[in-house]
């Protein structure tokens, strides 16, 4: 058995592998031979209203078109024999009339069936009843018995607190009756933990109340089907406490039943339904589980709910009736296992256990049996996979007859629940019958199995245009039919090859993907169908477009109320697609407003309102894609004013305030300032008094004596401050002594004899009280004298005069007025006036650190004789003159300040070789002193500034005469010159340096044994015994040997040469009498425009005065010599004695090249001289150089 079960499975995973499902287009199925396929049928349980006609539907379809028969409780149905039957025409339909006869002679099992030549196909079973409520009802109408008895009910009595169960007990219905409690008002009866309907129909009661009586409890039936609602006798209920009932028992409760005597306690919860710790549950597979749990107790009990097997699935699961009823809706199997239900009340609680079992009827696990179309020769697998609890039974049939019973095909094989076909061929069309049962139901599928033979057909339309988006996915799609299946080949443009591999997906049913599609994957695209009966092709094309991009979107704005807003949204789009722009408010439309402008970017809100706040949305849309992009507008404006200012907690120097703030509008209040007037000094001026954080509406204000307060408040946010608020009563304080003294209280002089003591007066709210003036005091520090005092009153200022020169006071100013003193004063100093200093700094002299740069030293002047602030000291120096007997005699003073009580200096900045004069003087807050006697220091050499010039003359052909003249600035004794040169090629490469030492003395050389015809670069600077100063450079090139010249020119005199160049000239003479003739019949030589724009940039003819060597321009001159090296910024570093004022001091020059010379360096042909010189050649023009060029040209 397990080696069968193998060779099964091996066989399917071959078939497998051969088997392509065929589907036929709907467009096609009219013209090609199919068998039939049933499309609608009537329901498997199908209920009927006895008061309509019977219509059992059957339609079906196939080519040839199917004939119909039924089958009636398993026998031939002859619908021709029963007059009240008949079948609608082109259909298997059949309609019964009922007008003639009871419905119940055509209750029963129908079946329809459908066939033509390729095969036939059965309906389900389809079982005809009538309604069992329409038979409820006939007996009702027809009978009159009611369908509840009419009898009296007897009222219930009822003590308070027990429990009760009213029941409905409706008569049974099909489908079963909705049922529901009402009273006599038709108004539904209030439900709730306490009084809850059952699932049955019952109303149940936990525990009664006095307010449950009533005599109007009735229950009402509706049956859906026919659409009736019956209702019960109405139910009295009495619910007494035990008192009520002694009273009134003789008289009321004669022929009434008393549920209970004794007093209702408090007690635990009992289960009302299900009984018993423990019930069971079957439920099928897809359809809904209800459970209920009701219990009684006092007071009511809770319901929960827990599976003990598992967890409840939560997406599936409700909770009705106030937790007493759970439900599971569309079951599975996983639902199957145990249910607690728990009630609880404060004295206890109770479980009960409802176990669940889960059985199913039949049910597809892959889906019903597809139809199969199928070409001669292949194989197929018709598969009827289903499951059930129990597991079904599987059955085949074909053409509505048992496969067992049908004829023998051995093309056919039965493997459970797959029917394996391989090499089918023409004939063997036809309808096979799965038909799959359990305890719980069936299913039954019909699938053809078609076997057609047709040539390929293309069905995708000719020349469709397909459109994309760039960097999306494209599909071209190729739907053909064919049988044998086509095989698709795909081409583009020129068929050179087909189209598979990246970055086309080919997929099975013909479409081509591009799953990244770019700009060149546009064009023409054609596919071909081929099967073993033919070949169809058909051709597409694919547009490719650029994407929809917003390239600046709108920017999240906040706006103040009444001003106007923009947001941009500027889009870039393909220019072949047509774009159109949409903005939304909050999702929406936007308001028609004409305030709101739309433009092609931007949408413009003018005088904003707080309801234009919100998010704004702009959409581009194209017919193949879209962008869109929002922001959000925040609408703000200053706070409304605080309200309701109260001032309470009051004492003599202190208030408190508080307020109620205003509206915020959209911005948060950041702090709140609180500002006040003063009537009796300031009156009409607010001032700022205290600020609060945001979030408070409270603030102590401490308060000054002898004012006359008015408070108000404003409030901050983002935007500004609020307007401010009412003002607050006036709050007056009562007169006091002052508090302060004045502030900066200071001594100095105006002049040598005399010092001013100042202050910064009081205020009049720091007054304190009337009659406000100062008492003025003051001594000399040190001599322990006593204070002088005067009384000023309306002043800031006392002058005390004939005093010492710039001696020290101690001071002290305090405040007085009708009330008393102010505290005692902090004692403040200051100094009698200045005098200029009457001494000069002693033991002066120069240190000579070199040869730009000298120290100076001085002794400090004692403090006595510089009678003032000490501010520094001044050196005064000067140059005499250069020690250099060329140079001219220079007098030009230069100050250097230093600040404090310096006694020493830098001189930055000397000239080197010279001779320097120099003083020093100091200074107070009055003015300089007198200078020191004056002093001499010579700087030493250093190193000489370039040649002024430099020039080449007498250039022949192996030399060079070099002239020059000194350094202007020689800085010292020169010991002679350096002069360095090398030859430049054509290519601006540099050659070998050569290194010439001369004397001092010399202003000019000769270079001789140089090479003829070639470009030298010279370097010359002059020496010191400090060293080499920086260069100047030039450039010269040697004449050209006239016998090499002779010789290249000779050239010309060659008879061939000669021949060349007239048959040039006459070939010229030829174009141009062609040229001519053209231009008088109005034509136009189109050589010449050619010639004209595509000139030889080689081929330039040497003009007489070109016959010279070229010069190089100045960024030659900066080119290093081979195997130099040149700082990075270009510049030539100067050695350590190189200072200048800029390290020193302040101002000055910073260093510099003296001739800017070795800036740059030759490496081929310079970007400057390219863009100058356009199609020139950048070497220098020659005879050699014309000569090549013009044998070129020839």
């Amino acid at each position: 058995m397990e080696r069968r079960g193998m060779d099964a499975a091996l066989l399917l995973l071959f078939l497998g592998h051969l088997t392509a499902a065929l589907e036929v287009p709907l467009d096609l199925q009219q013209g090609l031979p199919q068998p039939p396929t049933l499309t609608h049928q009537s329901p498997k349980d199908y209920i009927i209203d006895p008061r309509e006609n019977i219509i059992i539907h059957c339609e079906a379809k196939g080519k040839p078109h199917p004939s119909f028969s039924w089958t009636r409780n398993g026998t031939h149905f002859d619908i021709d024999q029963d007059p009240n039957v008949n079948m609608r025409p082109h259909s298997g339909t059949m309609v019964v009339d009922i007008s003639r006869e009871k419905v119940e002679h055509y209750e029963g099992v129908y079946q329809c069936t459908a066939r033509n030549k390729h095969g036939t196909a059965v309906s389900n079973n389809i079982v005809v009843r009538q309604s069992l409520a329409f038979s409820i009802l006939r007996t009702l109408l027809l009978e009159g018995s009611p369908l509840w008895s009419k009898e009296r009910i007897k009222p219930i009595v009822v003590q308070e607190g027990v429990s009760l169960v009213l029941p409905c007990r409706p008569p049974a219905g099909l489908p079963p009756p909705i049922i529901f409690w009402m009273d006599n008002n038709f108004q539904r009866l209030p439900q709730s933990s306490r009084v809850s309907q059952s699932l049955n129909g019952d109303l149940y009661f936990s525990n009664v109340l006095r307010e449950d009586s009533r005599n109007d409890y009735i229950c009402y039936a509706r049956f859906p089907h026919t659409q009736t609602i019956q209702q019960k006798q109405p139910i009295t209920v009495k619910v007494l406490n035990l008192d009520a009932i002694n009273d009134t028992m003789a008289a009321f409760y004669n022929d009434t039943d008393l549920f209970s005597e004794d007093p209702v306690d408090e007690r635990r919860p009992t289960f009302l339904t299900p009984s018993g710790p423990s019930s069971s549950k079957m439920v099928l597979r897809g359809q809904v589980l209800e459970m209920e749990c009701i219990a009684e107790g006092l007071p009511t009990p809770e319901i929960s709910w827990t599976k003990i097997s598992g967890d409840l699935p939560a997406k599936r699961t409700a909770f009705l009736h106030y937790q007493k009823t759970l439900r599971i809706v569309n079951v599975s199997e996983s639902d199957a296992g145990d249910y607690r239900c728990t009630a609880r009340n404060r004295h206890g609680f109770v479980h009960h256990t409802i176990h669940v079992t889960v059985k199913a009827a039949p049910y597809w696990i892959s889906g019903a049996p597809k139809n199969l179309v199928l070409a001669p020769g292949e194989n197929g697998v018709l598969t009827c996979r289903a499951s059930g609890t129990p597991k079904p039974s599987i059955t085949w049939a074909m053409n509505g007859i048992p496969i067992e019973n049908s004829p023998k095909d051995f093309s056919r094989k039965v493997e459970d629940d797959t029917v394996i076909f391989t090499d089918v061929q023409v004939g063997s069309s036809a309808v096979y019958q799965c038909n799959v049962s359990n305890d719980y139901g069936y299913l039954l599928s019909n699938a053809f199995v078609n076997v057609l033979s047709e040539p390929p057909r293309v069905l995708t339309p000719a020349h469709k245009v397909y459109q994309v988006i760039r960097n999306h996915q494209a599909l071209i799609d190729c739907t053909s039919f064919g049988s044998p299946i086509p095989k698709i080949t795909w081409f583009k443009d020129s068929r050179a090859s087909t189209l598979d591999g990246d970055p086309y997906i080919l997929h099975d049913n013909g479409t081509l993907e591009i799953h990244v599609a770019q700009m060149h994957n546009s064009g023409k695209y054609t596919c071909v169908a081929r099967n073993t009966l033919g070949i169809s092709e058909n051709h597409v094309y694919l547009e490719v477009k650029e994407p929809t991009r917003i390239l600046k979107q709108p920017e999240y704005k906040i706006v103040q109320r009444g001003r106007s807003v923009v947001f941009e949204c500027k889009v870039k789009h393909d220019p072949s697609l047509i774009p159109t722009m949409t903005w939304l408010k909050d999702d929406g439309e936007l308001p028609d407003d004409e305030r709101l402008i739309v433009d092609s970017d931007s949408l413009t809100i003018t005088d904003v309102t707080e309801n234009d706040a919100g998010v704004y949305t702009c959409i581009m849309n194209t017919t193949l894609d879209h962008d869109s992009a929002s922001a959000e507008l925040t609408v703000v404006e200053q706070p409304d004013p605080p309200t309701d200012l109260e001032l309470t907690d009051q004492k003599k120097r202190s208030v408190q305030i508080t307020w109620t703030p205003g509206d915020e509008h959209n911005s948060p209040i950041q702090k709140f300032l609180i500002q006040y007037e003063d009537s009796l000094h300031h009156r009409g001026h607010w001032h700022n008094l205290t600020e609060v954080p945001g979030t408070k509406t409270t603030a102590h204000l401490k308060l000054s004596p002898y004012a006359q307060y008015t408070f108000r408040v404003m409030a901050l946010n983002a935007v500004g401050y609020s307007r401010p608020s009412f003002p607050s009563r006036v709050y007056k304080t009562e007169p006091a002594a002052p508090d302060e003294n004045p502030t900066g209280v200071q001594g100095f002089g105006t002049e040598h004899n005399n010092l001013v003591i100042s202050w910064k007066p009081l205020s009049g709210l720091q007054s304190n009280g009337p009659g406000l003036h100062y008492r003025v005091m003051w001594r000399q520090k040190f001599l322990d004298s006593e204070w002088t005092s005067v009384t000023v009153a309306n002043n800031s200022k006392f002058v005390v005069s004939g005093t010492p020169t710039f001696v020290p006071y101690e001071l002290k100013v305090q405040a007085v007025n009708d009330y008393g003193a102010g505290p005692e004063p902090v004692i403040a100093h200051g100094y009698s006036g200045e005098d200029l200093p009457v001494a000069a700094p002693e033991n002066v002299q120069a240190m000579i650190l070199n040869s730009t740069l000298a120290e100076v030293h001085w002794d400090p002047v004692p403090a006595k004789l510089i009678r003032g602030h000490l501010k520094g000291y001044k050196v005064y120096y000067w140059r005499e003159r250069s020690l250099h007997k060329h140079n001219p005699h220079h007098v030009e003073k230069q100050i250097l300040t230093f600040s404090g009580n310096h006694t020493r200096g830098m001189l930055p900045g000397l000239h080197a070789f010279s001779l320097y004069s120099f003083n020093v003087r100091v200074y107070n807050g009055k003015g300089e002193g007198p200078a020191s006697p004056t002093q001499k220091f010579e700087t030493p050499e250093g190193v000489p500034s370039a040649p002024s010039s430099l020039v080449i003359t007498n250039s022949n052909l192996d030399s060079l005469t070099l002239e020059w003249n000194p350094p202007h600035d020689r800085n010292g004794r020169l010991t002679g010159y350096t002069l360095k040169y090398q030859p430049v090629n054509n290519s601006n490469e540099l050659g070998p340096v050569e290194e010439l030492a001369l004397p001092a003395n010399e202003t000019s050389v000769t270079l001789l044994n140089l090479k003829y015809s070639t470009r030298y670069k010279f370097y010359l600077n002059a020496k010191t015994v400090r060293g080499a100063g920086p260069a100047i450079s030039q450039e010269a090139v040697t004449i050209m040997d006239e016998a090499v010249a002779s010789r290249q020119v000779d050239i010309a005199t060659q008879g061939w040469f000669i021949g060349l160049m007239c048959a040039i000239a006459l070939l010229i003479l030829i174009l141009l009498i062609i040229c001519f003739i053209q231009r008088n019949k109005g034509g136009k030589y189109p050589v010449k425009e050619k010639e004209d724009a595509h000139t030889d940039p080689e081929f330039q003819p040497m003009k007489e005065e070109d016959c010279t060597f070229g010069e190089y321009s100045d960024n030659e001159d900066h080119k290093p010599l081979k195997g130099s090296r040149t700082p990075s910024n270009g510049t030539v570093k100067r050695d350590d004695s190189d200072d200048s004022l800029v390290d020193y001091g302040e101002g000055g020059d910073g260093q510099f090249n003296e001739d800017g010379s070795f800036i740059g360096q030759y490496s081929g042909k310079s970007a400057s001289r390219d863009t100058a010189e356009g199609h020139e050649s950048s070497e220098a023009p020659s005879p050699i150089n014309a000569m090549n060029s013009l044998n070129s040209f020839v």
